[in-house]
């Protein structure tokens, strides 16, 4: 596949390695060029890009950027693409100042979608970035972790978890982008490397009602990484 990632921390890093090895075209940007990009492209294989040509990416375009960063991305790029668009991200209010629909009962991936005016799948967020790097294993091996996949397209979401059994992870489908406040920061599926029926548990752990908790627990812990 040809598939365009927006950002090169651990997140989008790793995922450009792991993509280049199953044999995809991927290009790699972040906000400061491609020049900045030369170690990325030695490391992983990617290739260096610009934001509006990871855009035009045309099967998948992964955002692996901070909230706070979301509305400076090319929208009408993003608008146009015919590409599943997955928003890889977590709101943190330390790092990404206050973001009132989110903290007015919005899913953090759904504010990503109505920023850019168009449908996108949550993936890859659950997971702490060394653990994508090194514990993808082939399937059906002990203590596979699992990914929690949520969007409103069937089609879309199929997409990204064939793709994420093909990196080394299970992958299972979380339900509707509303329902993507089960795997955002602070929550029981967020940030463990957890087996398919443990991350099935955790996600119907989550409390609607602690959103607000998990959220201000997870930036407590989060804070000091952000200084």
């Amino acid at each position: 596949m040809e598939i365009g990632i927006i950002g090169s921390g651990p997140i989008g890093r790793t995922l450009a390695g792991h993509l280049m090895a199953l044999g995809n075209h991927v290009s790699i940007a972040n906000s400061r060029g491609p020049a900045s990009l030369a170690g990325v492209a030695t490391e992983t294989g990617a290739t260096a890009a610009t934001v509006e040509q990871a855009s035009r990416a045309r099967d998948v375009v992964i955002i692996a950027i901070p909230e706070k960063a979301v509305p400076q991305l090319p929208l009408g790029f993003l608008v146009a693409t015919s590409a599943v668009v997955v928003d890889t991200g977590n709101y943190y209010p330390s790092r990404d100042g206050r973001i009132s629909e989110i903290d007015g009962g919005l899913a953090e991936s759904a504010w990503v979608a109505r920023v850019l005016g168009r449908p996108v799948v949550k993936a890859f967020n659950n997971i702490v970035a060394p653990s994508l790097a090194t514990r993808a294993v082939q399937a059906g091996s002990p203590g596979r972790i699992c990914l929690a996949v949520a969007g409103d397209e069937i089609p879309a979401k199929e997409i990204i978890l064939r793709l994420i059994d093909a990196i080394g992870f299970d992958a299972i489908d979380a339900g509707t982008l509303a329902e993507s406040w089960r795997q955002q920061p602070g929550a029981p599926a967020y940030c463990r490397d957890l087996g398919t029926e443990g991350l099935k548990a955790a996600l119907a752990d989550a409390n609607p009602a602690l959103i607000d908790t998990y959220r201000a627990q997870a930036d407590e812990v989060a804070r000091p990484y952000f200084a």
